[in-house]
């Protein structure tokens, strides 16, 4: 699938990935969405091509970030909208059988995204709409292109955000800024999307996945189990009583303080303390 240089490797010679996965130093994943020619819009094997990308990145103990950027000039312009027209002719049955089975693959990767044990950032390089948006939100973190935009377009074409944007959006911005948001389909800039909380920083397009490669090492330099426990905690926070949060805490720390990283982070201290007492004594 990839090496640790970042050059993407895996599948038959010839074939174009609409998921393309590449790793870098420090164990930092990047995926990049990649059907260029339709701004990176999802359709059926791209959505199966995402769930086992992150799959992949969930059970491989040396990536510590992953990354999920565009190809080309758009980040994500949400939903194959060929896709939908296909649909439109459909009986309604049949319709609702299919669309059901697209949103349980789509929601278990959405799932499956947001609780992954890692650090996760969108690198947000273009157009981020629909489904797109989703994508980018359902991410720890958001770094955005001074040429990239956002804009909840699901009411535009009828439809609702089905890709854990009613969930996510008002835990960034607020329930009343998210409502105004989806209920309109307004496009955001890159500085409005900074300004507001939804990018959480914004970069030149020449230096966004560098940026971004260099936030993922710093956020995930540190015991990737702790990481992984704080964020399982932090999550869940708004849904949870503060008792609940501190026995979850207390759990966790009782887990923590078994590793590898903690022993090794005392010793160190301690043999610093210990070489500050020995040169006080000279």
């Amino acid at each position: 699938m990839s090496d640790q240089n970042g050059e993407a490797t895996g599948g038959s010679s010839g074939e174009t990935r609409r998921v393309e996965l590449t790793i870098h130093d420090g164990g930092v994943a990047v995926a990049t969405l990649n059907r260029p020619e339709v701004l990176n819009a999802v359709d059926g094997p791209m959505r199966a091509e995402l769930a086992q990308v992150v799959e992949r990145v969930g059970h491989d103990d040396s990536i510590r970030a992953l990354i999920i950027t565009g190809a080309g000039r758009g980040f994500c312009a949400g939903g194959d909208i060929k896709a939908m027209e296909g649909r439109l002719s459909a009986p309604a049955g049949t319709m609702a059988d299919h669309g059901w089975r697209r949103q349980r693959q789509l929601h278990h990767t959405v799932m499956r995204l947001h609780t992954l044990e890692k650090v996760t950032i969108a690198a947000v390089n273009g157009p981020a709409a629909g489904l797109g948006a989703d994508l980018a939100l359902c991410c720890d973190f958001i770094i955005a292109s001074e040429a990239a935009s956002f804009v909840m377009s699901f009411v535009l074409r009828g439809l609702v955000p089905d890709g854990g944007g009613m969930y996510f959006l008002p835990r960034r911005i607020g329930l009343t800024k998210a409502k105004e948001l989806i209920f309109t389909g307004r496009r955001l800039d890159a500085d409005e999307m900074l300004s507001i909380g939804i990018a959480d920083r914004l970069a030149a397009p020449a230096e966004l996945l560098p940026a971004a490669i260099r936030w993922a090492g710093e956020l995930s330099q540190h015991s990737p189990t702790a990481l992984a426990l704080a964020k399982s905690i932090l999550d869940s926070a708004f849904e949870h009583t503060l008792e609940d949060t501190l026995a979850a805490g207390a759990q966790a720390q009782a887990i923590a303080y078994t590793t590898d990283a903690h022993h090794a982070s005392v010793e160190a201290f301690l043999e610093r303390s210990r070489r500050r007492a020995r040169s006080q004594q000279k």
